[in-house]
């Protein structure tokens, strides 16, 4: 069973997924599934329940690393949802 802090750090994981769709920087939660090997079933059981034990560390990595959302931002909640250095990409384009 995940504790407090865990599952908020799920939901922020589930919240960033839908704004990175609304973004159109991801076609959704399957695309992003089936790009990371990631097993569907389990990320749709996770979002029904953030309690289960199926979460991966490995899932924010690719959010960070791939996406620019602010590690801060999954982690905390606090700070802006884009880490600094893609903001500031954005802007001089």
């Amino acid at each position: 069973m995940q504790n407090e802090d865990s599952q908020k750090i799920i939901t922020r994981f589930f919240d960033a997924l839908a704004q990175l769709k609304s973004d159109k920087r991801i076609g959704g939660k399957t695309p992003f599934a089936e790009r990371y090997n990631i097993n569907r079933r389990n990320m749709y059981q996770l979002e029904k329940n953030v309690e289960k034990d199926i979460f991966q560390v490995s899932w924010l990595s690719y959010l960070v690393n791939d996406y620019g959302v602010s590690a801060e931002w999954l982690l905390t909640g606090k700070g802006a949802f884009y880490s600094q250095s893609l903001q500031n990409s954005c802007k001089k384009e």
